[in-house]
């Protein structure tokens, strides 16, 4: 036991207890000394618990603020930095090698074939090479496809525990209710409840082998819902892969969001209702360099206003997807389009009114532009949100952020909500790669039935 490898794990609560889970918790030749903590805030500080860390861990894994890593590498005598968070350029990931070789340490990138599991169920995945590039409304789609070709998928979500972890081993959404009953965070609602209200089930959590395992009996294929551009945590029989031309580039320039696209079955090139063409055209050559074999769809991404009218002419505060704007660089997203669009007379500026943490984020991520990031990491935040948008002076609040705000804040002033679906232009679309690559389902058409 003396032999054994000291590990710190750099993460931020989702693909770092993923690989350990996988690879590291009952491996007799490895210590993991740490977790640090990235991106998300207030996630430090915790411990990865006994419960969840296995019979080599009778105390848990303290989880440290990455600032501190240099240090923890001298005190815990570490060997190796296993990097394991994703939607982060390839200079900033060399950065924190340099910090890792600097204190003596090895830096260490785990790839699909020491973390993947493989289910005895088909499994489609949905990834994307940057936040904010429309893999959820991608997923969404693929989702109702697959059910109208007798499929009766089970979603499985990327990892978003940023609660108590015990109680998030294995996580199954079925209703909105359960949204509440596990204490969601906005972010989390963002992902789940527009799957909720087509009457899909969705599962998330922590340990992704139990996860996979309760989704399996539930379903007769898993739809693989990838985040932050991660690489699927599942083997894939179907792997598809959404670009951003509005980001032209970033396809080549991140982590994992290169590998996401190499490893490619199905390249959806979206928004080309809105990009430019020379845009379009330079994402089309970089897919086309680094994988030729990829089947590629275009996909225009329209938008829909519940009341179109009612922006007019209006002082109109625009609140938009919270990780767009931060993790995936955005500086607005589709509310300011619709904004811009429908003839708000003034797009308020909320950064002169936003409190606390989100006043935070503007400082972190100045590249937002003026409009609201729905940041909701925890109870205290929300209320920061909720108290932003609040005394902002505006006549109507403008929500493209796929979760219904009404649900869990009380808002003082009007509220329209802005959709977004993908929808393919031209031939193939995802109907025919489904077909051609997984054939119907063993089940009639769903009628849809049940929904909430």
């Amino acid at each position: 036991m003396a032999d054994r490898i000291r590990v710190i794990i750099m993460g931020a609560a989702g693909r770092d207890f993923h690989n350990f889970n996988v690879f590291f918790r009952d491996n007799p030749d490895y210590e993991v000394v740490a977790f640090t903590a990235a991106q998300i805030p207030n996630i430090e500080g915790r411990r990865y618990p006994p419960e969840l860390a296995g019979s080599l861990y009778p105390e848990g894994i303290p989880i440290h603020p990455e600032e501190e890593l240099p240090e923890l590498i001298r005190r815990f005598r570490v060997d190796r930095v296993v990097f394991a968070y994703s939607d982060v350029s390839h200079e900033y990931v060399m950065h924190r090698a340099s910090i890792a070789h600097a204190a003596g340490a090895d830096f260490w990138l785990m790839g699909p074939r020491a973390t993947q599991l493989k289910s005895r169920k088909p499994v489609v995945s949905i990834g994307a090479v940057r936040t904010g590039s429309g893999k959820s409304p991608t997923t969404r789609r693929v989702a109702r496809l697959l059910r109208e070709l007798g499929w009766r998928p089970v979603i499985v979500r990327h990892p978003m525990p940023y609660g108590d972890l015990r109680k998030q081993v294995v996580q199954r959404f079925a209703s909105f209710e359960d949204l509440d009953r596990y204490e969601c965070t906005i972010e989390e609602r963002e992902e789940y409840e527009p799957h909720l209200a087509h009457g899909f089930t969705v599962y998330a959590g922590v340990d992704y082998e139990r996860i996979l395992h309760a989704a399996e009996e539930e379903g007769d294929l898993i739809l693989w819902d990838g985040g932050n551009n991660d690489f699927p945590f599942f083997v894939s029989d179907l792997h598809i892969v959404v670009v951003d031309p509005h980001r032209p580039g970033h396809e080549l320039r991140y982590h994992p969001g290169e590998a996401n696209l190499r490893m490619a079955d199905v390249v959806v090139i979206n928004k080309i209702d809105t990009a430019s063409p020379e845009a379009i055209h330079q994402v089309r050559e970089n897919v086309q360099q680094v994988n030729p074999q990829a089947v590629l769809i275009e996909a225009a991404m329209p938008i829909f206003v519940e009341d179109p009218d009612a922006i007019r002419g209006r002082r109109v505060l625009v609140v938009e997807d919270g990780p767009t704007l931060t993790h995936g660089e955005m500086a607005y997203g589709a509310g300011w389009v619709a904004a811009r669009r429908f003839g708000a007379a003034e797009i308020l500026d909320p950064r002169p009114y936003a409190v606390g943490s989100i006043r935070e984020v503007y400082q972190r991520y100045p590249q937002t532009g003026p409009v609201l990031p729905a940041m909701g990491y925890g109870a205290a935040q929300i209320r920061e949100l909720e108290e932003t948008i609040n005394q902002a002076p505006c006549d109507l609040v403008l929500t493209a952020t796929p979760v219904d705000l009404a649900r869990i804040l009380r808002v003082r002033h009007p509220v329209v909500r802005v959709r977004y679906e993908i929808q393919e232009i031209g031939r193939p679309t995802l109907a025919d790669v489904l077909v051609e690559r997984l054939g119907r389902g063993p089940q009639p058409p769903d009628s849809g039935a049940g929904r909430n």
